[in-house]
Formats: structure tokens, sequence, C-alpha cells
């Protein structure tokens, strides 16, 4: 190969200038087409800033839209993403194009799990982090896999919830609240397996994470993500140490929680969170004898604007606690039968399939 290269560099050298000329002419002509590919794209000029506006207007209305409806809007975008993926674009273009495609799967695995369906959630959470990789977005990839920490550790799966949170440690940025954050499923996961010394390490690696971080708050699609973390130390240890059995740990943190999220600004308020700091304050005082309090606790959770899966879920867990060590309790049933039409009222769950399944 390297001698015929050199004839033909020969060849050139001695060919006559006009043949030179013309010959350097066609390698130019060349490279304005070669440019002219690599340019070549099916994407409107504004398509790309319509989908940042778009993810970012769906992140803000997470909290505050039913999650169906957002479920459903958030899905066709994606399946639209799917087919630009499909369209003719850039290499620039395409990175961004899968950014996108993983932050809509990411929410939608969000989205999945408040609807009760595990399966669709944990699918999108993979989607999320697959197309992260690809878009070479690590922080993206560490958001799908806090997403798949969560959404297993609810189907009680404590070890896959822990393995997905270290996964995602192994993509977060050191400084940011999201470190702080796997961290903390790390806790809790080891928590729910009965690992009280797995817990204290990885909620001790979490403190440690958040006392590094910088003074500028982290943002992302505009909303501000450092109280992730900051609830993460308060309400993730409150539900740890109810699994763990030590209920006053854990009535001091779901306080804490509850305090952090009342006094959020009403942009950043979660209802749903809110609603589990109360159920965990209620066990706590349900574990401390005091199951008056705790039931009232579990109505003003099931009061919550949003009650998703995640919020019956432990709902459940609190009425079969206090069943258990209170059966003669009259206002148990009371709310057991509340969340038992709340349950009814919100099956079926969703009949969609992610993307790529």
């Amino acid at each position: 190969m390297k001698r015929r290269k050199a004839v033909k560099l020969a060849g050139l050298a001695l060919a006559s200038p006009a043949a030179a000329a013309w010959v350097l002419e066609q390698a130019a002509a060349d490279a304005r087409e070669f440019t002219r590919q690599a340019e070549a794209s099916a994407l409107g000029s504004g398509t790309l800033d319509h989908l940042d506006l778009a993810v970012t207007e769906f992140n803000r209305a997470y909290s505050l839209k039913p999650p169906k409806a957002v479920f459903d809007a958030v899905l066709d975008y994606r399946r639209k993403v799917d087919a630009l993926l499909a369209a003719r674009h850039t290499h620039r273009q395409g990175r961004e194009l899968f950014a996108f495609a993983g932050w809509l799967s990411e929410l939608l695995a969000w989205l999945a799990h408040d609807l009760g369906d595990a399966r669709a959630g944990l699918a999108f959470a993979t989607d999320a982090f697959v197309h992260g990789q690809q878009a070479g977005h690590g922080q993206l990839c560490a958001w799908a896999m806090d997403a798949a920490a969560s959404i297993n550790l609810y189907e009680q799966r404590p070890r896959r919830a822990l393995e997905a949170a270290r996964k995602g440690l192994t993509e977060a940025p050191a400084d940011h609240p999201l470190t702080v954050r796997l961290h903390a499923q790390a806790a809790r996961a080891s928590a729910a397996d009965g690992d009280g010394e797995g817990f204290t390490a990885a909620f001790h690696a979490a403190e440690d994470a958040y006392r590094h971080l910088p003074p500028r708050p982290a943002r992302c699609f505009g909303l501000d993500v450092a109280p992730l973390a900051e609830y993460a130390l308060t309400s993730y240890p409150a539900t740890s140490f109810i699994w763990l059995g030590q209920a006053e740990q854990a009535r001091r943190h779901a306080e804490h929680a509850l305090a952090a999220y009342e006094a959020a600004p009403e942009a950043s308020r979660s209802p749903s969170r809110e609603a589990i700091a109360r159920i965990d304050l209620a066990l706590a005082h349900a574990q401390l004898g005091d199951p008056d309090d705790a039931v009232a606790l579990g109505h003003q959770a099931l009061d919550s604007a949003r009650v998703v899966d995640s919020v019956r879920s432990r709902a459940g867990d609190l009425t079969a606690f206090l069943t258990r060590r209170y059966p003669r309790q009259s206002s148990v049933e009371g709310l057991r039968e509340r969340l038992a039409a709340a349950d009814t009222a919100a099956r079926p769950a969703l009949p969609a399939t992610p993307p790529g399944a």
C-alpha cells in the first residue's frame, strides 16, 4: 500500500501543471461534498431548541399535573424523537437527540412508577441509561439509575436497587447533588435488606458528599436539584430507620423531611414526597405506641393532591402494621377502607410499551 501511494504521488508530481490543477480542483470538490454530507440533516432549524423547551416544561409539570396526562404527552414526544433519530441528521445532532430521548425516557420511568407499572418503569430507566451512554452523557445515565433504584425498592428488590445506585454512582459527577442522592439510595436499599452496617456506611458517604457540594446550586432543565440531596438526607433515612426498627430515629428524620417539604417554594413542592414523609412519621408513631396520631397522619397523606402508586404502597405498609399491632382500633379500619377505595380508583394503570422494548 505504501508503494502504491508513493507511485500515485509521484504521478501527480510529474504530471503537467494543467493536469495537476485539475486533480486538485476535483479534490477540493470532494472536500466540499464531504462537508455538505456532514452538515446534511432533515431536522428543522428550531427542532432541538423546541425539544429542550418541551423537556423543561414536562419536568415542571411532573409534580403539578396528573401522572397519566403527563405520561401520554411525554410518550408522544419520546416517539417523535425516535422518528427523528431514524431520519437524517448530523453527528452532533444525533448526540443531542440521543440525550433528549434519554431524558424523556427517564421521566417516563418515574411516571410509569407513579402509575403502578414497575415493568414499564424499569424498561424506560434502562432505555434512558442506554441513550445516555450513546450521547456520552454520564449524568443522564446516573439519573436513570436513580429511577431504577427507587422502582426496585418499591418492588421489594433491595439488592437490585443497591446495584442500580452503585451503577449510577460510577456515572454521576462527584460534586453534584445526584451523588448525594445515589449514596442515600444505596443506604435505603441496604436498610430494606436488613443490612444496618451497609446503611450506616452508605449514609455517611451521602453526608460526606453533601459537605463537598459547591455553593452554586446545580440545575437541570431550569430546576434547582440541590433540594433533592437535602430531601434524600432526611426522607430516605426516615424510611430506612422504619425498616431497621429504630422508631425514634425515624420520627426525628421524618419530622425534618416534612418540615423541609412544607418550607419549599411552591414551584419546588412535591406533594407525593410530602405524603410519604407523613407516612414515615405515621409509622414511627405507630411503632412508638401512638396509633391515633399514626392514623391521623395516614389520612393527611391520602389527602395529598398527588396520591401516586408509591404513596398508596407506603400507606399499605402503614395500614398493615397498624392492623397487626392494633387489631381492635376502629380508626385503623377506616384508614384501610379509604386506602382500598384509592387503590380501586387508580386501577388500571397504563397500557403502554416503551420504544424499542
